[in-house]
Parts: C-alpha cells; sequence; structure tokens
C-alpha cells in the first residue's frame, strides 16, 4: 500500500462528516496531500551520499472561500499533513534539518479550488526520525512511535508552542525539561516542573542520559537514544 494510500485514508478519516461535505467543489484534502509529496520529491537535494534533504516547512495558500471553508479544521487537517509528509519521507530515506510544519494562508489572488504550496527548510532543534536521520551521529527521543532527532545542544520538552518537543499532556509544564548534548554525553534537566521529571521510575532534578533510558514526564514516556556509536557526537 502506497504512502499517498494511507494519507488519503488518514486524511479523509479526519475530515469525514461535515468538513468533507464542505468541500464539494473546493479544494480538496488529498489534492492538498498529492501536492505536498510532489514538492518533496521536486526539491529533494543530494548533500551526500545517502542523505537526501527535502523541506520541511509548508504553506498551503488558499483562496478566501476555501479558507473560510477550512477554519474550524484546520489544525486536525494539519496534523493529518505533516503526518503523511513524515511518512513519504520515511519511504524516500529523505532527511529534515527541524520539525515538519504546515500552514494554511488566505491569498486573495486564488479562486475557489485553486491552491499555491511554498515550501522552505528551516533549521529546528528537532527533526523528525527517518532512515536517513535517526542514525546519523545525533541522539533522539521516542515519543508515542515517533523519534525525533536532538539536532542542537538545547532542547526543551514541554507542553507549551515554544517548546522544542511539544506534549500534548495536562500533567507536562509548559517548559517541564530539557536534555543538553554535548562532547561527554546528554544530560536531562527538570526545569522546576510542577509535577517532576523521572528517569526510569526515579524521580530526578539532572542525570546523565544512557541509551535507553525511559523519562516520564507527566503521563507521557520518551526513550533516550543515544548516537550511533562509531560515530560519536557531532
Amino acid at each position: 500500500m502506497g504512502v499517498l494510500d494511507r494519507f488519503e485514508r488518514g486524511v479523509e478519516r479526519a475530515v469525514s462528516g461535515v468538513f468533507a461535505r464542505a468541500f464539494r467543489s473546493e479544494v480538496q484534502p488529498v489534492e492538498v496531500a498529492s501536492a505536498l509529496r510532489r514538492e518533496l520529491d521536486d526539491r529533494a537535494a543530494v548533500l551526500s551520499r545517502g542523505r537526501t534533504l527535502v523541506p520541511n516547512s509548508f504553506i498551503v495558500e488558499l483562496g478566501p472561500t476555501d479558507h473560510d471553508k477550512i477554519a474550524s479544521w484546520q489544525d486536525t487537517l494539519a496534523d493529518e499533513l505533516v503526518a503523511a509528509v513524515t511518512q513519504h519521507a520515511e519511504k524516500q530515506r529523505y532527511s529534515f534539518v527541524g520539525p515538519v510544519r504546515v500552514d494554511f494562508h488566505e491569498a486573495d489572488d486564488l479562486e475557489t479550488g485553486v491552491f499555491r504550496v511554498l515550501s522552505s527548510t528551516v533549521k529546528g532543534r528537532t527533526a523528525p526520525a527517518t532512515p536517513r536521520t535517526s542514525g546519523a551521529g545525533r541522539p533522539r527521543l521516542d515519543v508515542d512511535g515517533r523519534g525525533h532527532v536532538l539536532t542542537e545542544a538545547v532542547t526543551v520538552i514541554g507542553r507549551g508552542s515554544d517548546a522544542d518537543v511539544v506534549l500534548d499532556d495536562p500533567g507536562v509544564s509548559r517548559r517541564h525539561a530539557e536534555v543538553r548534548v554535548g562532547a561527554q554525553g546528554a544530560r536531562l534537566s527538570d526545569l522546576s516542573s510542577t509535577n517532576g521529571t523521572f528517569v526510569d521510575g526515579e524521580r530526578v532534578s539532572s542525570v546523565d542520559l544512557f541509551d535507553g533510558a525511559t523519562i516520564t514526564v507527566g503521563r507521557t514516556e520518551l526513550v533516550f537514544r543515544s548516537a550511533r556509536r562509531d560515530e560519536g557526537w557531532t
């Protein structure tokens, strides 16, 4: 089964009912899906053997009518699009340099049923783990089956939108904990969170992390994966 097939079914699940009825003759979500997939393929840049970089930030421009139609559902649709872009990148073994993001903007020059995709490469503190990034000499955090490669020296975990790894968990503080990566490894520190930070069941204020360590914040578990031993820290 192709990525687009899974993507379309995912989008259809997310936008069934009233959302689907709203799109009778306007922009179809599956059309946006196809456009984002093509954008990845068309803008893929080979940096070195085994590493192909693709955009991670996307703006979907819609005409006023279409933009109004998705106003109440754009967050749900954006989440599905982000998941689909990540899945396609995994299949094609593409690499990202930052988190994948999809936003919707209104464009007065576009008619109903017409949309435009703008993409860019925006470096961030984390990036989705794909076959070409998960072992590229950087540690990662695995959360609910998704890997977040730690691309910078400091990565903040929390519920707030300004966190680098955002967790939808009411038991997590807005800026709950941070992971610092250096030449000697990685260290986790609690940021005066309300409910505390735990590693392998023990409450900690600051502790060195080792491969396979389970970090618990609120009701969420994150598994730390160190860099490959033969590549070291970068």
